[in-house]
C-alpha cells in the first residue's frame, strides 16, 4: 500500500511541476481576492451592530481573513507542509515577482541572521493586540498590507526570481517550519541519487526559498511548489510518519526553534488569545490605574492615542489609553516568559537530571509542537466560533471538540517524547518524560482556564 500511495504522490509531485504556469495563475487569483478583501473593507464605514457576514464585506472580509484564512492555513500546514508557501501566498508570489523585476542584490549578513523569524512573530502578535487587528479592517490593512510591501521591497532589492523575504523575514515563516515538521508528506531527497546526476537531465529548478535541494532533510524548509520534483531521479513526493522529522531531525534544531516555539508559539500567543478574558489582566490594569491616581497621574488613563498605535474607534464604543496599552504589552510579555520559561526549566530540569547535554532538551522541546499547532489552531478559531455564534449559531459540539483536539494533541506530544526519550538507557527516561508531561499538563491547565475556568 505504501509503494502504491507512493507512487500516486511521486506522480502528484511531477504533475506540479508540470503544470507550474497553472499555479502561477493560482498563485495571482489568490493575489487579487487577497488585494481585494484587504483594501476594500478599510476604505467602508465600520459595520453597525445589526450587520452580518453575508450582507457587510467588511465583516465578510474579517470572517474570511481570521475566521477560515489563517487557522485552516494552519492546519494545511500541518497536513501538507508548506504547501501555502510554494502554491498560494500572496506574499510569496508578489516577492518573487518584484525579485524577478528587481535589483538581484545577494541577501546581506544581517538580514540572514536566524532569529528575525523570531523576533518578526514576537512583534506582530504584540503589535496586532495593540491594535486589534481581528476586530478591524483597517487594522489588517496595516499589518498584512505592510507585511506584503515589504516582501516585494526585499524582492525587488535582493535576489534574481527568488524569495529573500519568505526565507529569513517572513514572520509566520519559524512558526510554519515548526508545523510542518508534522506533516505526512514531504518532497524526500535522495542525496546519492542527485550526486549520481541520473537521468532525466532536466532545467535546473529555480528554489525560489534559496535551499540547498541535495541536503534537504524534512519539510520545515521546504516550500513544497514541485518545481525540483523529480530532479536527476533524486526528488519525490511522499508519505511518512507524521512523528519521524522531530524524532529523527530534532536533535540537530538550533536554539531559535525551541526559542520561537516556547516563548512565542506557546507563551505569547496564549497571553494574546487569553487576555480579554483573563482576570488577571483585569487585576493588573487595575492595580495600575490605583496606583497612577494615587499618584495624580492620570494622561496615561486618556484614550488619546491614533487607531494605528492603539485601539481608536469612540464610535463602536472601543479605545484602548495608554494605560491599556501598557498592560497588554505587559500582560503578553508575562505570558511569554513565565509560560515559555516555565516550559523551558521543566524540560531542562528533565534533561539534566538524565545527564543529557542542552542539544538534548531542545530535542525535547519539539515534541510540544503538537500542543502548540493546536494551540494556534484553537485561538484563531475562536474568532470563527464567536463570529459564527454572533449569525445565531449554537455549535454546542464545539467545547467538546476542543477537549478532544488538545487531548489528542498532549497524546502525540507524549508519544514524540516517548520515542525521542528511547535513545536513552531506561534509568534516565523517567526525569524527561515527567517533564514533558509536567509540561503538558501545565498548557492543559492554561487553555483549561482559556475555554472552561473562566
Amino acid at each position: 500500500m505504501n509503494v502504491a500511495l507512493n507512487r500516486r504522490l511521486a506522480a502528484l509531485g511531477d504533475g506540479m511541476r508540470r503544470h507550474a504556469g497553472l499555479i502561477r495563475r493560482l498563485q495571482w487569483a489568490v493575489v487579487l481576492v487577497y488585494a481585494a478583501l484587504l483594501v476594500a473593507p478599510a476604505a467602508l464605514p465600520l459595520p453597525d451592530t445589526h450587520a452580518r457576514i453575508l450582507d457587510n464585506l467588511a465583516l465578510l472580509a474579517q470572517f474570511v481573513f481570521w475566521g477560515i484564512w489563517w487557522p485552516f492555513v494552519l492546519l494545511s500546514v500541518v497536513l501538507f507542509g508548506r504547501l501555502w508557501c510554494g502554491l498560494l501566498c500572496p506574499e510569496g508570489a508578489l516577492s518573487e515577482w518584484a525579485s524577478q523585476r528587481g535589483l538581484g542584490r545577494g541577501a546581506p549578513r544581517w538580514m540572514r541572521w536566524a532569529g528575525w523569524p523570531t523576533v518578526g512573530f514576537l512583534l506582530t502578535t504584540l503589535y496586532g493586540q495593540l491594535i486589534s487587528v481581528y476586530d478591524y479592517a483597517q487594522a489588517a490593512l496595516l499589518i498584512l498590507g505592510g507585511s506584503t510591501l515589504a516582501a516585494m521591497l526585499v524582492g525587488f532589492l535582493y535576489g534574481r526570481g527568488k524569495r529573500v523575504w519568505c526565507r529569513y523575514l517572513c514572520p509566520v515563516s519559524g512558526v510554519f517550519a515548526l508545523l510542518a515538521k508534522l506533516a505526512p508528506v514531504h518532497f524526500q531527497v535522495d542525496e546519492q541519487r542527485w550526486r549520481a546526476n541520473l537521468p532525466p537531465h532536466r532545467p535546473p529548478p529555480n528554489c525560489a526559498p534559496l535551499l540547498d535541494i541535495r541536503r534537504m532533510q524534512g519539510a520545515s524548509a521546504c516550500h513544497a511548489c514541485g518545481r525540483c520534483s523529480g530532479q536527476r531521479d533524486a526528488v519525490r513526493l511522499i508519505a511518512r510518519s507524521g512523528s519521524a522529522e522531530i524524532v529523527d531531525l530534532g536533535g540537530e534544531a538550533d536554539g531559535w526553534e525551541s526559542r520561537l516555539l516556547l516563548y512565542g508559539v506557546i507563551g505569547l500567543a496564549m497571553g494574546a488569545f487569553q487576555w480579554t478574558v483573563s482576570p488577571w489582566f483585569i487585576a493588573l490594569k487595575q492595580a495600575m490605574a490605583e496606583w497612577l491616581v494615587g499618584h495624580d497621574i492620570f494622561w496615561p488613563l486618556q484614550a488619546s492615542a491614533p487607531w494605528w498605535l492603539l485601539t481608536h474607534y469612540p464610535s463602536n464604543n472601543d479605545a484602548f489609553t495608554w494605560l491599556d496599552g501598557l498592560a497588554i504589552c505587559l500582560y503578553l510579555a508575562a505570558s511569554s516568559l513565565a509560560l515559555g520559561g516555565s516550559l523551558r526549566l521543566l524540560l531542562g530540569l528533565g534533561g539534566r537530571m538524565a545527564g543529557q547535554p542542552a542539544a538534548f532538551a531542545r530535542h525535547l522541546a519539539l515534541c510540544l509542537v503538537p500542543p502548540g499547532a493546536a494551540g494556534l489552531f484553537l485561538g484563531l478559531s475562536s474568532t470563527t466560533v464567536k463570529l459564527l455564534r454572533y449569525e445565531g449559531l449554537v455549535l454546542s459540539w464545539v467545547p467538546t471538540a476542543r477537549g478532544v483536539l488538545l487531548l489528542g494533541a498532549a497524546c502525540w506530544s507524549l508519544w514524540l517524547g516517548w520515542r525521542v526519550c528511547q535513545r536513552l538507557q531506561a534509568r534516565q527516561r523517567l526525569a524527561p518524560m515527567t517533564g514533558l508531561l509536567l509540561a503538558n499538563a501545565l498548557l492543559g491547565y492554561c487553555w483549561w482556564l482559556q475555554f472552561w475556568g473562566w
